[in-house]
C-alpha cells in the first residue's frame, strides 16, 4: 500500500560511496551500488533518518512523497536472510565478518621499519594482527565495511608461510591475497578496480615472493589503480624464500595530491 509518508532521499552527486550510512541503518534499507548508495526497497526504510548523520558529504536527507509503508517484519526478514546467506562460493564460512585483533592494536609496520621478532619463548603463540574475514581476494566483496578508506595489503600467499614478520605488516591494514600465476589475473584487476572506487582504499602495500612467478602481483595492484582513476599509491615488499626482506620500493600508483583525504569520507 502507496501511502505519503517520510522516506530517505540519496543525492547521487553528492554521494562518495563510502558506505558510513549502510553500516547506520539498523534496517538494513541501505546497499552501495555501483560506487554510489541505494536505497534498497521502500518498505525497509522506517523514514527516521538515523542514517543521515553517518553521510559526511550530506547526501541523505529525508522527504516526504508517496511510498510503501514500512514493513517491520519484512526487515526481519531481510537481516535475518542476510545474516545467513553464504558467499557467492557458497561457503558460509566465507561470510564478510570484521575480527579484533588478539594483540593491542599497533601502528601499522613502516614502510623503511624492520619486522618484529618472532615470539622467543618456544611454543608462544604471537597474538594475530588479523581485523577481518575473508581474506582471499576473490572473495572480498568491494563494499566490505572494513575495507572503507583502508590500508590495503595485497599479499601473495606464499608469503606467511615463508616470512615471520608477517603480522606486522598486518597491523594497522586489512589484507587480501591470492596467486598472480594460478588465479585469473584479469579477474584480480577487476576486483580491485571496484575496491579501490567503491571502498575508497588509501593506499596499498604488495607482499611479494622472490620468485619470478609472483612479481605479477605489484603489477596488478598499479593495473587497478590505473582502472580506477584514484589516487592510491602502490608500495612493493619483496621476501626471500628463507623469510627476508630484500627489497622494498615505491612502484607507482597515482599519488594523492598534497593535503587530499586519505579516504572517500
Amino acid at each position: 500500500m502507496t501511502a505519503m509518508r517520510k522516506i530517505i532521499e540519496i543525492d547521487e552527486e553528492l554521494c562518495n560511496g563510502c558506505g558510513q550510512c549502510v553500516t547506520g541503518c539498523a534496517e538494513g534499507a541501505l546497499r552501495i551500488v555501483d560506487g554510489k548508495a541505494r536505497l534498497v526497497a521502500d518498505r525497509y526504510c522506517d523514514g527516521l533518518g538515523a542514517c543521515i548523520g553517518e553521510c559526511p558529504t550530506g547526501a541523505l536527507t529525508i522527504v516526504e512523497r508517496p511510498a510503501e509503508a514500512f514493513d517491520e517484519q519484512a526487515v526481519h526478514e531481510l537481516l535475518a536472510a542476510e545474516k545467513a546467506a553464504p558467499m557467492p562460493c557458497g561457503c558460509s564460512s566465507s561470510n564478510v565478518m570484521t575480527l579484533s585483533p588478539c594483540a593491542a592494536a599497533n601502528a601499522p609496520t613502516g614502510f623503511g621499519a624492520p619486522a618484529q621478532a618472532a615470539a622467543a619463548v618456544p611454543g608462544q603463540t604471537r597474538a594475530s594482527n588479523l581485523s577481518h574475514w575473508p581474506i582471499q581476494l576473490r572473495l572480498i566483496p568491494p563494499d566490505a565495511p572494513f575495507l572503507r578508506g583502508a590500508s590495503l595489503l595485497l599479499a601473495a600467499d606464499c608469503v606467511p608461510a615463508s616470512f615471520p614478520g608477517y603480522h606486522d605488516f598486518l597491523a594497522g591494514r586489512c589484507v587480501a591475497i591470492g596467486c598472480p600465476k594460478f588465479d585469473d589475473a584479469a579477474a584480480y584487476v577487476a576486483k580491485l578496480t571496484d575496491m579501490i572506487r567503491v571502498a575508497g582504499i588509501s593506499d596499498i602495500t604488495v607482499l611479494e615472493m622472490e620468485v619470478p612467478c609472483c612479481h605479477g602481483l605489484h603489477r596488478i595492484a598499479l593495473a587497478a589503480v590505473e582502472g580506477s582513476g584514484e589516487h592510491v599509491p602502490v608500495k612493493r615488499v619483496v621476501v626471500s624464500r628463507r623469510g627476508e626482506i630484500i627489497a622494498r620500493e615505491n612502484v607507482g600508483g597515482r599519488a594523492r595530491p598534497q593535503g587530499a583525504c586519505a579516504c572517500m569520507g
